[in-house]
């Protein structure tokens, strides 16, 4: 690598923030070398992909496609973990869903790479461990959600006399839907966000709020501080994706359209601010009037419940992260109603035996105990 070019390993490349993020290379293509692309299913994308930016590597969990494919294209296929930590590798993009890149996480840490987490279930899970992990290897967490980015942003200069973080929320695919409707939502409702293109995991888990809850949590290990101290107000236009309030009063705010490009560009070039023309600026203007609302639990139950599980610690969050993986799997087959996800998530937990100071092992166990529970709550 040239002292200025970074390289790349993408993992969860097929998906939005891992398509986002090579985006930002198309752009900046002097700037960055893809070294390693994962990806599980996408094949075809993949392959894509791979005939673009012409990685070192690859990993893709179809055996077949890796035989034919990647010796084609003189590809070397490795292990997510592997790739992680090569040699040519400044950052990692933990850009998956789930829990399945949480080793290479680590193993990318402890191999001293940098890593631009978009992968919130790696802080939910672990946070205590993957923040500890970091600083004993002195390597930086680059957040590339748009809020715990937002709050980066915002604290950049700061000496940290911070009264509190204000998370917004877009308020998910049914914030104006009325509350005795809730019990019929379809699949396909659930899955028409207000404001982002996601996966269908995390925009059921942002109709529940669940993802709100996943960021207070990321917010609490990435920043320091203190559950109470973290607030979520509902901001339908979602331009302003994050706010600090200092002790003196003052606010610091983050505002932009939604854009993921943006915080996904801030990261890998952090601390460098560079022109993209393929960001719009806010116009405000342009944007008219910026509402904020309070948090309504009865409309977002999922949310309450999650931190009060959240402040028990231990593995707690853990087993949290797993069930609700479950339950929004059951709601995405048709197998349960959008108002029993709590109901699962809650049942899955009841027998939950927490470990106060969990090794990553204990942690990762914990959650996929639970995952098991939810899912078998469910006659198939």
């Amino acid at each position: 690598m040239g002292s200025t070019t970074k390289g790349l390993a993408i993992l969860g490349s097929t998906g939005s923030i891992g398509t986002q993020t090579l985006d930002i290379v198309r752009t900046f293509p002097h700037d960055f070398v893809v070294v390693g692309l994962a990806a599980r299913r996408s094949h075809s994308l993949l392959a894509q992909q791979i005939r673009e930016f012409h990685p070192a590597m690859a990993y893709c969990e179809s055996r077949e496609f890796e035989r034919e494919f990647l010796d084609e294209h003189r590809c070397a296929s490795c292990n997510i973990d592997d790739m992680a930590s090569c040699a040519d590798v400044d950052i990692m993009v933990a850009a998956t869903t789930g829990d399945v890149a949480i080793p290479a996480t680590f193993a990318g840490i402890e191999a001293g790479k940098d890593i631009a987490l978009a992968n919130k279930e790696t802080v939910v899970i672990a946070g205590d461990l993957v923040t500890r992990a970091a600083r004993e290897h002195r390597v930086s967490l680059l957040p590339l959600d748009s809020e715990p980015n937002a709050i980066w942003q915002c604290l950049r200069g700061e000496d940290r006399t911070i009264s509190k973080l204000i998370i917004t929320a877009s308020g998910g695919a049914f914030r104006d839907t009325p509350l005795d409707q809730l019990a019929g939502v379809t699949r396909e409702q659930a899955l028409r966000h207000p404001t982002w293109r996601m996966g269908a995991k995390i925009t059921v888990d942002s109709a529940t709020m669940m993802n709100k809850a996943f960021e207070v949590i990321e917010a609490h290990w990435l920043f320091g501080v203190d559950w109470d101290d973290i607030d979520v107000v509902i901001h339908p236009q979602s331009m302003i994706h994050s706010m600090v309030e200092f002790v003196d009063g003052s606010v610091k705010a983050q505002i932009s359209p939604p854009d993921m490009r943006l915080p996904i560009q801030y990261a890998l070039f952090y601390p460098r601010r560079l022109h993209n023309p393929a960001i719009t600026p806010f116009n405000p203007l342009a944007t008219g009037a910026l509402n904020f609302d309070p948090m309504d639990e009865s409309r977002y139950p999922c949310f309450y419940f999650a931190l009060e599980v959240a402040r028990r610690g231990g593995t707690w969050p853990a087993a949290l992260c797993g069930a609700d993986d479950a339950a929004v799997d059951l709601f995405l087959d048709g197998k349960i109603g959008f108002l029993e996800i709590k109901e699962v998530i809650a049942d899955a937990l009841r027998d939950h035996r927490n470990i106060e100071e969990p090794t990553l092992q204990d942690a990762l166990d914990a959650a996929a105990t639970a995952r098991q529970r939810a899912a078998s709550t469910v006659e198939v």
